[in-house]
């Protein structure tokens, strides 16, 4: 298993730095980023280099890389960078958290990331540059299509087949057997009982004041 340089410096990056180094077999060596995105040498003590020079200094038949971006246009900035260090040569790295209870059928593309603490049953089938944050339910027999990107504490039943370029937000809810279209954004806490449409959000509502001082409830608590 070849050691591996991040692409990006921020949050998920930097995530993504400690979990390949303390739970996987997995050496992390560097950092890169766009040339001009670098203001400091350095990233959790390890160097960050600039993009169009990562193969002088880690070549690609040597080392493997990770894209550690976020969901930027429906995370499309992310799975451009994916392809940008294809066509350099790099092979793409995954991590599945030994954290999370998984069965050995799963099949996980390239530049996935798998967090703590999910379940996700057998016969699943996760596509390239997916990303599921900690803390959800992927069902069995469900499809999470490439680069899609998936938040904390979703719950995604039975035989969903969820769409590339997608957003699934925290503590959704998808019920069995639904399509989830293409660049579908589900947002927060939201509720989809029915297949989705392409380019189009699913938004949950958001709770209200209630009108009620906090002291009248406290005998509640």
């Amino acid at each position: 298993m070849r050691p591996i340089v991040i692409f990006g410096t921020g949050e998920l990056a930097q995530l993504a730095c400690v979990y390949f180094s303390q739970d996987s077999i997995r050496k992390v060596v560097a950092f890169t980023v766009d040339r001009k995105y670098i203001t400091d040498g350095h990233c959790m003590g390890l160097p960050i280099v600039p993009f169009d020079e990562v193969t002088i200094h880690f070549p690609p038949d040597q080392y493997d890389m990770f894209v550690a971006v976020g969901y930027a246009r429906l995370n499309a900035a992310r799975a451009e960078k994916c392809e940008a260090a294809k066509l350099m040569g790099y092979h793409l790295a995954s991590y599945v958290s030994s954290r999370s209870s998984v069965w050995p059928d799963l099949l996980v593309g390239e530049n996935c990331l798998v967090m703590e603490g999910n379940v996700i049953q057998p016969f699943v089938k996760l596509g390239n540059n997916v990303i599921v944050w900690c803390g959800s339910l992927v069902s069995h027999h469900v499809v999470i299509r490439d680069n899609t990107f998936i938040a904390a504490h979703a719950v995604i039943s039975g035989h969903v087949s969820i769409g590339q370029n997608c957003f699934i937000g925290v503590n959704a809810t998808i019920r069995d057997k639904v399509q989830v279209a293409d660049r579908t954004i589900v947002g927060a806490g939201a509720l989809i009982l029915e297949n989705t449409r392409e380019n189009c959000s699913y938004l949950g509502t958001a709770s209200s004041n209630s009108g009620i001082p906090s002291h009248r409830l406290s005998a509640l608590l």
